[in-house]
């Protein structure tokens, strides 16, 4: 006998949905939170990124470690340029590479980004008690084990086309 379509709802399905949904809302609340600081949520992203490099990195590089196409990155530098952010800079060792490197302005935006995020993270996580917010860690970091996660300051290699 096969299982009917309005019998009880998978447990497994219900719990993928409240992540998807938490998700939602914490990205709302976070580009909420990042309009004031007149950055979207991508760019907040390429920021962080570039920061956490031990040099300035390529556009291929910043593209690889993003999970997005090249052209994503090129719009998103763009942007972050005109705004002062970041500034392309010639590559020491090759004249057809560019790097992305920090302004002072791009520290500056970033400051404001950890303090958006900060009360974002606040505003998400105010129902719970610093216990479940413990608990809630410990199995994050479960689900993100299965995850490649960059801890240290270099960006991946990329091959160059």
């Amino acid at each position: 006998m096969q299982p009917s379509s309005s019998g009880p709802p998978d447990a497994d399905a219900l719990l993928a949905e409240q992540l998807f949904r938490v998700t939602r809302r914490l990205f709302r609340i976070h580009k909420q939170h990042l309009a004031p600081v007149g950055i979207t949520p991508a760019q907040s992203r390429l920021l962080r990124t570039v920061s956490h490099c031990a040099e300035p990195p390529r556009m291929a590089d910043l593209a690889h470690r993003l999970e997005v196409v090249p052209r994503a990155v090129t719009s998103l530098v763009d942007a972050l340029e005109e705004s002062g952010s970041v500034r392309r800079v010639p590559d020491p060792t090759n004249r057809r590479v560019v790097r992305i490197e920090l302004t002072d302005n791009g520290r500056a935006t970033l400051r404001a980004l950890r303090d958006a995020r900060r009360i974002a993270a606040e505003e998400i996580l105010a129902p719970l008690s610093p216990e479940q917010r413990e608990t809630l860690g410990e199995l994050l970091s479960t689900l993100m084990d299965g995850a490649p996660v960059h801890r240290n300051g270099d960006c991946p290699p990329t091959s160059e086309h």
